[in-house]
């Protein structure tokens, strides 16, 4: 009976594999419309269910966590990343809190390197040419890009998606790979790639033909990447963002894009987003892709069954897998 069941919220359209599986265990009302829900309805949502699985786009601060005749004793984010979620409220409150790491590392590593190949070929500005009909043919100096062999890319923050992207880069087209983190990856992986560790942010800036963000969101990275970093980079670098979108300065590089201060970027997350700022949207010398990381069949299915490995676990009683508080 679906009353003996857990109630559980999903916020948001899910593979249709993954909701199938959650409604053969669970009580769960989905959200076939996909319009994302308000706070009013957030709110219903931890009075009304078990269980509240959001994602990115739904910011579950402490005036959501902190309600009284609160019901929900668990929120399971459809997501590696869990920055809308206030996770000192959730604590404060006995909210457990979960997450899907891991299942998106190939799919954001292929996307990054989709974002450096087509800076580098200038593939965005061909394709708009193209498409608006003002292509004149074949000419020696046409779009003139840049190759990947033998370039240096500069990975900033070094965990799976950065190693990933490095395999791809070393491996796939020849790229030189250097890295400024905390500390110092696996030495065996260093080892294979021939990576360089570069402990100052500014000596990796400026040293890369192409520098690639792979950096958690929150207060300690935000405008990571600010007018003064952008100062420090090369003039035929290209920045490359599947991180977060508040890591740059959107501002300082939309001068710095317009003045060619640098030759481009490749961005798929925004800090506004999906509100993107017309000023960047204008800009030609940047290829800009809406939020794609993860954006596979294969992948997305994957987060969704860790949500529901998550939620299993919980509802039987056990440590879920991916508890972050």
């Amino acid at each position: 009976m679906a009353g003996d069941r857990p109630r559980v919220l999903v916020t948001r359209t899910w593979p249709e594999a993954v909701e199938r599986r959650l409604a053969e265990r669970f009580d769960v009302t989905l959200n076939p419309t996909d319009v994302p829900l308000d706070e009013a309805a957030l709110i219903a949502g931890m009075r009304d269910y078990d269980a509240v699985c959001p994602t990115i786009t739904d910011r579950m601060h402490a005036g959501i966590l902190g309600i009284e005749r609160r019901r929900a004793a668990i929120v399971a984010s459809y997501g590696v990343g869990f920055e809308h979620i206030d996770v000192a409220a959730a604590m404060a409150a006995g909210i457990a809190v979960t997450n899907t790491p891991g299942v998106l590392t190939d799919a954001t590593a292929d996307l990054a390197l989709t974002l450096i190949l087509m800076t580098a070929r200038r593939a965005g500005e061909g394709e708009r040419e193209l498409r608006s009909g003002s292509w004149t043919g074949w000419r020696p100096t046409h779009l003139l890009g840049t190759s990947l062999k033998g370039k240096t890319l500069g990975l900033v923050g070094f965990g799976r998606i950065a190693q990933a992207t490095a395999e791809r880069a070393r491996f796939g087209f020849g790229m030189e790979i250097a890295y400024y983190a905390r500390r110092p990856g696996p030495q065996e992986l260093v080892d294979r790639l021939g990576a360089r560790f570069v402990p100052n942010l500014g000596d990796l800036l400026g040293e890369a033909d192409f520098v690639s963000l792979h950096v958690p969101g929150g207060a300690e990275t935000r405008h990571l990447i600010d007018a003064a970093a952008i100062a420090q980079m090369q003039r035929h670098a290209i920045l490359i963002n599947t991180a977060r979108g508040d890591v740059v300065d959107e501002d300082a590089l939309i001068e710095a894009l317009g003045t060619r201060r640098i030759a481009g970027a490749g961005l798929d997350v925004f800090a506004g987003e999906p509100n993107v700022s017309p000023a960047l949207r204008g800009i030609e010398n940047a290829v800009l892709l809406p939020h794609l990381g993860s954006a596979t069949r294969e992948t997305r299915e994957a987060m969704g069954m860790r949500v529901f490995a998550n939620l299993e676990a919980w509802f039987d009683g056990k440590a879920p897998p991916d508890r972050v508080a």
